[in-house]
């Protein structure tokens, strides 16, 4: 199915049946874990990983980030990645720093282009 618009044609893909079980695993652990990524970068100085139990000083006072924004952020990308891999797209996807943007920084560690930079 495609639509035109202002910049031509778009092509809209439509999975015909839902996720399998195994990718619906595999899309809501990747979720999960840029989420627990991104709630460390916005409230935590230390102990990301609770190795010991939380203290008030390993809390920031004032936070950098959006939780609001960075669940949503993250839902999109890991859905957007699925359909690229699966449809074979090209696709650029731009997102700007900002409230949601421990949410990018999370995506691009679990994929390990962070550290490339």
């Amino acid at each position: 199915m495609a639509s035109s618009s202002a910049a031509g044609s778009v092509k809209t893909v439509q999975s015909p049946q839902p996720l399998s079980p195994e990718e619906l695993r595999k899309v809501h652990a990747y979720w999960r874990a840029a989420n627990y990524i991104s709630v460390g970068q916005i409230y935590l100085y230390a102990n990301p990983l609770l190795r010991e139990p939380l203290r008030l000083e390993h809390i920031k006072p004032r936070l950098l980030g959006h939780w609001g924004t960075t669940p949503g952020l993250n839902f999109i990308y890991v859905h957007l990645n699925r359909s690229i891999k699966n449809h074979g797209l090209n696709v650029v996807s731009v997102a700007v720093p900002g409230h949601g943007g421990p949410g990018l920084v999370a995506k691009t560690y679990l994929e390990g282009t962070f550290n490339e930079v």
